[in-house]
């Protein structure tokens, strides 16, 4: 046997390196993953969320309370987007997901302060992601001792001790526990879902052209819809078989709460679905072979877990990131498993959800169907 040849070596690098580089779809993707990442990860993922939008019940005029509200803004945590004259309004904005804090300033707050029979104020925060309001509750306990600094003097000074002038009743609505067992078990079922409904359709089309079974499909008199329509609908039906698994386990195991009603959140989880099917379905008439489809649906979901609220508080992100998340159909289907199952939304409620993963869904189906016409020619 011959010794080790370097002459060799390079003669199979360089037939290698040549072949790698005319695969340009699998290039980019070497590249193109580790730039997401690292923009991702270094731009928009954000532990601590600030300015998150708060509504404002102040029933009293007064100079305390007008401090305590240039306070509880002057933290960075609370933004203050929208005032309304009523609790009930208030509590519409927080079950309908526009608000993350409600705080209701109770009436003759600033009379009571000087009274000296402490006060209390309602904050009440949407705890379906304990993570997103933790600090923001820390940040507003922190505060409650030096908000009243400056209203508290001359004859007020005496009120000025170790203990706050008022009381913060913090109530997390929702989660009570803060269990973050409610918050992932939900978004579990979305981002299972997107993986495997992007990758088992991904794979559908380009399985058919590895095998060779492609030029005999063309062969029928199928036409392209009736073939899309024909390959997701086993998909869909499968999507529900991991549904039907993964709540049994949330109920069973997890003990997650269903506020609402399940046939609404069935019928909705189909949208979603048929959407993600129609991205792979895309994809497998993009790649070439299994492993191109397999890079793009990874492609795919990093961006979807990361940008949809699931691993981090979507209003911790930039608006540029926020705005990218809006486009994916998990980042709407987490606001609607979650809204049912602990909230107990309604369709009307939901609504604002439905119509963009809808939307995405018309897309991804036309431009799947015209990349489909564009292999058949």
């Amino acid at each position: 046997m011959s010794r080790f040849s370097f002459a060799r070596t390079a003669a199979v690098f360089i037939k290698e390196f040549q072949q790698m580089m005319r695969d340009r779809l699998t290039f980019a993707m070497a590249v193109g993953v580790p730039i997401m990442q690292l923009i991702l990860f270094g731009y928009a993922i954000n532990t601590d969320p600030k300015g998150l939008p708060t509504v404002l019940v102040n029933l009293d005029n007064g100079p305390m309370a007008r401090s305590f509200v240039a306070a509880l803004q002057n933290t960075a945590y609370f933004r203050i987007d929208y005032t309304v004259q009523s609790e009930r309004e208030a509590d519409a904005l927080v079950e309908n997901g526009k608000v993350q804090f409600m705080v209701v300033v109770p009436p003759h707050f600033s009379q009571n302060i000087i009274r000296g029979e402490k006060p209390s104020v309602l904050v009440s925060a949407d705890a379906t992601d304990p993570s997103a309001s933790g600090n923001a509750i820390a940040a507003l306990n922190g505060m409650a001792t030096q908000a009243l600094r400056n209203d508290l003097v001359g004859p007020l000074r005496s009120l000025q001790n170790n203990a706050a002038p008022y009381e913060i009743r913090v109530h997390r609505r929702y989660n009570p526990e803060g269990l973050s067992r409610y918050n992932i078990v939900p978004g579990l079922i979305g981002t299972i879902l997107t993986m495997t409904m992007v990758m088992l359709t991904s794979l559908a089309m380009t399985r058919e052209r590895e095998r060779g079974t492609m030029e005999n499909l063309l062969a029928t008199p199928v036409r392209p819809a009736e073939v899309m329509v024909g390959k997701i609908l086993p998909y869909v039906v499968m999507g529900y078989i991991q549904l039907s698994v993964i709540m049994a386990a949330a109920f069973a195991i997890f003990e997650v709460p269903m506020e609402g009603n399940i046939f609404l959140l069935l019928s909705l989880i189909g949208v979603f679905i048929m959407a993600n099917l129609a991205v792979g379905f895309t994809f497998s008439t993009i790649a070439k072979n299994q492993l191109q489809a397999m890079q793009m649906t990874f492609f795919f979901f990093l961006p979807s877990i990361l940008l949809s609220g699931f691993m981090f508080p979507f209003r911790a992100m930039p608006e540029w990131a926020q705005a990218l998340g809006e486009v994916l159909p998990l980042t709407h289907f987490l606001r609607i498993v979650r809204g049912i199952l602990l909230k107990g939304n309604s369709m009307a409620q939901l609504s604002q959800e439905l119509w963009p993963m809808l939307a995405f869904l018309l897309v991804a189906g036309f431009v799947a169907l015209k990349r489909y016409r564009q292999t058949l020619d």
